[in-house]
């Protein structure tokens, strides 16, 4: 069975640069496939030195050669969409008969985006650290039969139809939250001219994928956000909406399991994360406002500055476990260049009384009363009472962005990159030494 499948996926919190990734891979690939979350994920191509700020468009719309498609996966606020699609026909490149969006697409509505702030304010000190985008909000319709698809869209009675309904509901609760009501007539026009820009995207992207696969056509399925954000194996409730690990592949796009060739994980060489919620490695101090500045660490998304800390391995293991990781791609290594130490998490301890009855627990060295823990036994509660166990190395000085073979490296960011595979015990494939397209250095 031939396996043209690729899956590409973040590892940790998201923000790993998996957009250059993608752009990179893309250029082998026929079709470059969004499969889940919305526009609160975010990646920045930058190509002849010209940024380009993505949150729902495949990074490899790029790649004049690569098909991309947004499958139903996906909720796509049609704001955002239109925005992206007229920034590259202003740039002059052509997205006709190259990008399809999914008729079962859920719509982001601006209803979603009202409830997913007010919520968030009515929490208090409790604050989860959503985006703000109705994301949340969006899935909950969706599972509970109140979605409204892309689809609709093609029938303007029956989308007014149903926004209007949908509207008036949300509206009650808005009221009870003291938020303005969500004006109809206003949104309508809005939507009415949004939806003729997108609705010649439109097609059925599971037909498409299927013809592709039973051509031997190449496939590299683009996750966003990041295994430390899934909706089931992330510490519920800071997560995302969705599942973001690979199986979802299958229900986000009709992609049978079986032509999964091989899945990506992309490793960043610290740890980011943005929002509330544990974060065992996280740096408060000057080292950690180092990071932040010099990795350029503001989010695509929300402009809002993210939290940092050293690479938390015991995380990243769990996240490859999971999601079936064959092979690595570091990123952001040469933000670490210039810190004399650098430190990586290697595992977690925690006293015995906060430790979960239904947990296997390590025995720490005799006599110490406290003990190892794996991250699969971690809600929320342990991980903000951990203690991380670190491992620590010499870091290096040498700028590393123009290094193309991986023998150059100075011998500790070697060492280092060569400690993260034996851990992880996953091949490095590729490691990215800088932002720009062609600062990489690939590993055969």
């Amino acid at each position: 069975m031939n396996k043209t499948v690729s899956v590409l996926v973040g590892t940790q919190w998201g923000d790993e640069g998996k957009g250059k990734i993608v752009d990179l891979l893309a250029e082998n690939k026929d079709f470059v496939v969004r499969f889940q979350g919305g526009n609160n994920a975010g990646h920045t191509i930058i190509v002849n030195n010209k940024k380009y700020p993505l949150h729902l468009i495949p990074s490899g719309i790029l790649n004049p050669k690569a098909n991309c498609v947004i499958a139903n996966g996906v909720i796509l606020d049609l704001e955002v969409l239109v925005s992206e699609i007229e920034m590259f026909v202003k740039d002059g490149i052509k997205l006709r008969d190259r990008l399809f969006i999914s008729d079962r697409c859920h719509l982001i509505l601006p209803y979603h985006k009202a409830l997913d702030i007010a919520y968030e304010n009515a929490r208090g000190k409790g604050k989860l650290g959503t985006t703000g985008r109705g994301i949340g909000p969006a899935y909950s319709d969706k599972a509970s039969y109140n979605g409204i698809r892309i689809y609709e869209l093609k029938d303007w009675d029956l989308f007014v139809e149903k926004f209007k309904f949908q509207t008036k509901i949300k509206n009650e609760i808005l009221k009870t939250f003291k938020v303005a009501p969500i004006n109809i007539n206003k949104e309508l026009k809005k939507i009415s001219e949004l939806r003729k820009t997108v609705l010649p995207f439109v097609a059925d992207t599971y037909q498409l994928l299927q013809k592709a696969i039973a051509q031997n056509k190449t496939i590299l399925m683009e996750g966003a956000q990041a295994v430390m954000l899934d909706l089931d194996f992330s510490p519920y409730p800071y997560c995302t909406g969705s599942n973001t690990i690979p199986g979802m592949v299958n229900t986000g796009a009709g992609i049978p399991v079986q032509k999964i060739g091989n899945i990506l994980g992309v490793v960043k060489a610290y740890t980011s994360k943005v929002g509330s919620g544990p974060f065992p490695t996280e740096l408060i101090d000057k080292t950690g406002v180092g990071l932040q500045q010099k990795g350029a660490e503001f989010g695509t998304t929300t402009g809002r500055a993210r939290r940092v800390g050293w690479l938390d391995l015991e995380a990243v293991k769990f996240a490859c476990e999971v999601s079936g990781v064959t092979e690595i791609a570091i990123t952001k290594i040469d933000i670490l260049s210039g810190f004399p130490k650098i430190k990586v998490c290697v595992g977690y301890e925690l006293p015995p009384s906060v430790i979960p009855a239904s947990s296997s627990v390590i025995p720490a060295k005799a006599g110490i009363h406290i003990k190892k823990i794996p991250y699969s036994s971690c809600g929320y509660l342990e991980l903000e009472k951990l203690t991380p166990i670190y491992k620590e190395f010499s870091g290096w000085d040498e700028d590393i962005m123009k290094v193309k073979n991986f023998k150059d490296l100075p011998k500790n960011c070697q060492d280092y990159v060569r400690f993260i595979e034996k851990f992880l015990g996953v091949p490095i494939k590729l490691i990215s030494t800088g932002p720009k397209r062609e600062e990489y250095i690939k590993i055969i």
